[in-house]
């Protein structure tokens, strides 16, 4: 049996701040929402990947989401990582380089590392 990798869901403060960020720093788009009266989820993707990026505003939670020891991440691999390194250095949100490896992590608006 198979299973194929679809989304993964980040609940987020402010949908419309998260957008912004995932759209300029990793050129994700909204692809699709739902919309109740107690949330909104909102997928966003890109033309390189079917994954999709899960985020999920709820109503009655306005305060920030504690993700304890952030001890985990959503990995992206992008085709100029000079640049792409470059823009998130500009956009002053590297929160962790590990230049032995070859990686750094950049954090979202929430807290999560990408």
């Amino acid at each position: 049996m198979k299973f194929k990798m679809i989304h993964e869901n980040y609940n987020v403060s402010d949908l419309d701040q998260s957008i912004k960020f995932y759209n300029e720093a990793l050129d994700l788009h909204e692809v699709r929402r739902k919309t109740t009266d107690d949330f909104i989820i909102v997928y966003l993707s890109n033309d390189v990947s079917d994954f999709e990026l899960e985020l999920t505003w709820l109503k009655d939670h306005p305060q920030p989401y504690n993700l304890g020891e952030c001890e985990f991440h959503l990995a992206f691999q992008a085709e100029d990582y000079e640049a792409a390194h470059k823009k998130h250095k500009e956009m002053g949100c590297i929160c962790f380089e590990n230049e032995a490896m070859g990686i750094y992590f950049i954090v979202d608006p929430d807290g999560y590392w990408l």
